[in-house]
């Protein structure tokens, strides 16, 4: 793994494979057949447009916040549990307010999943390669501390390697293992992502060819309600 440095600002004039290509020429680098894109949620938003004026009191967030829920979850203080449109259960709908200029906040893509294919695509007619793309952000976790990265879109990737059938060293059959690869590689790809070093893109290099095909964080990743124990 390995971050593409040297990103200017952007906004929804740029063009984010435009962009990561001329940083990625500037490095050196090459991009190749089953090389993984990792881009940063917040990137993706800021070239569709999702970069909106907030004054910054605790009414405007919490009526932001509510905007860009399906529902509330839990509620303390100005804080929200919330799941947003896309289904997502997060922290005040998954808004930031960081590396945004005064006076703005940046929203969620509105279908990350549909950015990674467009991203997948624009990569393939520019160059010719074969690639997979995902769509990372940084979201808590249920009784941990800490955030770590989380796939929010995906395009070329299987997300979730399906274990169950299968058997374990002992040779027991697997009943539920479901390995959630996507998550696994936003998580990994946020080691070298410096949150205020400028690098929105990075390049994972070496996974078999196995973790690609076609899903999506949508079909595959976002636990049903009747699935879910706690709603």
């Amino acid at each position: 793994m390995f971050a593409i440095e040297g990103v200017g600002a952007i906004d929804d004039t740029s063009d984010l494979v435009e962009v990561f290509l001329a940083a990625l020429d500037a490095q050196g680098e090459e991009i190749h057949d089953h090389d993984v894109v990792a881009v940063t949620s917040k990137v993706v938003a800021k070239s569709e447009g999702r970069v909106v004026p907030f004054d910054g009191t605790e009414e405007a967030k919490i009526a932001l916040v509510e905007s860009e829920s399906r529902r509330v979850l839990r509620r303390r203080g100005p804080l929200r549990i919330t799941e947003t449109h896309h289904g997502f259960i997060c922290a005040n709908a998954g808004i930031d307010l960081s590396n945004t200029a005064d006076g703005t906040a940046v929203l969620l893509p509105v279908d990350p999943d549909r950015s990674a294919r467009r991203f997948r695509a624009d990569l393939r007619r520019q160059r010719g390669v074969d690639v997979g793309v995902v769509v990372t952000d940084t979201f808590g976790r249920v009784w941990r501390q800490g955030v770590t990265d989380v796939a929010i879109g995906a395009a070329g990737l299987r997300p979730i390697h399906d274990l169950r059938g299968s058997t374990d060293a002992n040779g027991r059959i697997l009943e539920a293992t479901e390995v959630a690869v996507i998550d696994e590689i936003a998580g990994a790809v946020n080691l070298v992502l410096a949150k205020n070093a400028g690098t929105p893109f990075a390049i994972v290099r070496g996974l078999d060819d196995h973790f690609f095909g076609e899903g999506s964080i949508a079909d595959n990743v976002v636990r049903r309600a009747h699935d879910d124990l706690f709603r």
